[in-house]
């Protein structure tokens, strides 16, 4: 049965500039398939948006997520699972910055939803994994190609086919978190910190970095070169641009309008 939507809830902050999704679906936060459809649903519904320019993606409780309804993938058709992961990487896709905040349990699809995001905060008791293997399965929702960019390809493999966990403390040493916190408290506090940051940056300026970035990053050297150089050019022309100039001169504080 489709549920309804408040495993994910959707609430908005500092002026309607913040979008905070809470995963809040049982003590462990189990991602479901029906859960996958409604962060695509959210997300939709944030992309539409002008106003949000960055999403927080947090869970409920003691954890993020331990991960999928094991159990109930196997009442879902095969023919469906081409499309898997299509609705849980949609952080990649969206428009604006998305950070994962973590605490306590990130695994499985709920890892693989934390990887799709732009930024990942954690505190350090939080541990992550790709536990499939132990179900005679592999991550796929994106789970095996983003692990292995962000971590190199030796350590991916070591953490994918033995489905060890990866503490706190070495998942950021490998880059794989932006920042480490104490605990909960500290972590909310760091996650606003850096949301008031970004919400100071021109939207237009976001977007573009991030998909620059995501294009670039697997395309040759000169092919992403050219197409910084391509969106610098495009920035050029914007009046967030002129605004920044402005302020720069000026001495005080921007007014992006994200045009």
């Amino acid at each position: 049965m489709a549920l309804t939507g408040g495993e994910i809830k959707l609430t908005r902050g500092h002026d309607g500039r913040v979008a905070y999704l809470t995963l809040d679906h049982g003590k462990y936060n189990i991602i479901t398939w029906e859960t996958r459809q409604v962060m695509a649903d959210r997300f939709a519904e944030i992309d539409a948006d002008d106003a949000i320019q960055v999403v927080v993606i947090r869970g409920e409780g003691e954890h993020f997520s331990s991960g999928g309804d094991i159990a109930g993938f196997m009442e879902v058709d095969p023919v469906d699972f081409t499309d898997l992961g299509h609705n849980v990487t949609a952080p990649s896709r969206s428009s604006k910055v998305v950070i994962s905040a973590v605490d306590g349990y990130c695994f499985g699809v709920g890892f693989e939803l934390a990887l799709s995001s732009d930024i990942r905060v954690a505190t350090e008791r939080s541990q992550f994994a790709l536990p499939e293997m132990n179900l005679g399965m592999i991550p796929g929702s994106g789970g095996t190609q983003r692990l292995a960019r962000l971590i190199g390809l030796s350590r991916a493999k070591y953490h994918v086919l033995t489905a060890s966990r990866i503490n706190a403390d070495d998942a950021k040493d490998w880059g794989l978190l932006a920042e480490l916190a104490a605990d909960r408290a500290e972590l909310d506090e760091k996650v606003e910190r850096l949301v008031t940051k970004l919400i100071g940056f021109s939207p237009l300026a976001a977007r573009t970095a991030k998909e620059v970035l995501d294009r670039g990053v697997d395309a040759p050297l000169y092919s992403g070169i050219e197409l910084e150089r391509k969106a610098y050019a495009m920035l050029r022309s914007s009046k967030d641009f002129a605004e920044g100039v402005a302020a720069f001169g000026e001495k005080r504080t921007p007014k992006f309008q994200g045009r």
